[in-house]
């Protein structure tokens, strides 16, 4: 069985299809995650699908009212899913990213506290130096998905070095910083994956051309080619390129689409345009990508 993204409707997802309900605004409707891959039981509320090249889990939860100890209990179960393993990539699909909570606080603050507390509660006051590439993207839907990769194989993390490392964040950004890495590498026979988190229009720790889209695709497509210097990144022949760009606006998908076409892609490249809110109200697109069998340089 091959485990793969679906994007779109929720429908019914067949047998290996984890259904994101992400709107499919262009592009590739599927994104292998792991293959090939058998059913491995569950942990707490994940799923466990296990193959030669590691550990993925998914899990979606109705939140209700506490979506920081929602995230707290759910990542204190992918953490004892993932024990003595590395972990290579996290997603995350946050219900009104941009909502507040009856306090004031924002959905997406909630669940980086959340969050960050089971990290350091599962793996110790040291546990920003092991986080992993992340993405957090707003969902319509009621459910907090989590789906995460981990295995046994080497890992090294990367950061921008014109970014502010996202756990450093100052105080004006939440409670508790965001956690994860802008890259992670993993270490394959001879070749590497690169897994590159959601990146989007950030200097410093500071959002650049609010609400600017084209401003912020450039910014953006600077900052992938700043993380993939700094991971050894080179032209990769041979490897695997699946780009996934979310757009806060669908009416922007046309002048994104040319340029990402014009800029970023090449020839055999795979890539989801996809509507979604980001991770804080001004920014409007938000790129990732996964790179397998790649060389470094």
């Amino acid at each position: 069985m091959i485990l793969t993204f679906a994007f779109g409707g929720p429908g019914d997802a067949p047998k290996g299809v984890l259904g994101t309900g992400i709107p499919l605004l262009g592009g590739e409707s599927r994104e292998i995650l792991l293959g090939p891959v058998e059913p491995a039981g569950t942990v707490g509320s994940f799923a466990l699908f296990r193959g030669p090249a590691g550990l993925a889990g998914y899990a979606p939860v109705n939140p209700g009212g506490d979506l920081e100890g929602a995230t707290a209990r759910l990542y204190a179960d992918l953490l004892r899913a993932a024990r003595g393993l590395n972990l290579y990539r996290i997603w995350n699909l946050v219900p009104r990213i941009n909502g507040r909570r009856p306090d004031g606080l924002e959905n997406y603050r909630a669940f980086c506290l959340g969050r960050s507390r089971a990290f350091e509660m599962g793996l110790g006051s040291g546990f920003t130096r092991r986080l992993p590439a992340a993405s957090a993207l707003g969902t319509a839907g009621v459910e907090l998905k989590v789906v995460f990769l981990a295995g046994a194989r080497p890992v090294r993390h990367f950061e921008n070095p014109e970014q502010v490392p996202a756990y450093k964040y100052p105080a004006q950004h939440g409670p508790r910083s965001p956690s994860f890495s802008r890259a992670t590498v993993v270490e394959r026979e001879g070749r590497m994956d690169f897994f590159v988190s959601g990146t989007s229009a950030i200097a410093g720790h500071s959002t650049v051309w609010p609400n600017n889209t084209a401003g912020q695709l450039e910014r953006t497509l600077k900052n992938l080619g700043l993380i993939a210097k700094e991971c050894g990144l080179g032209e990769s022949s041979g490897a695997s390129r699946h780009f996934k760009v979310y757009l806060r606006n669908p009416a922007d998908l046309p002048a994104v689409a040319r340029r990402v076409e014009e800029a970023l892609l090449r020839r055999g490249d795979r890539v989801s345009y996809l509507g979604a809110d980001i991770c804080r109200p001004e920014l409007n697109v938000e790129i990732e990508a996964t790179v397998s069998g790649a060389e470094s340089i």
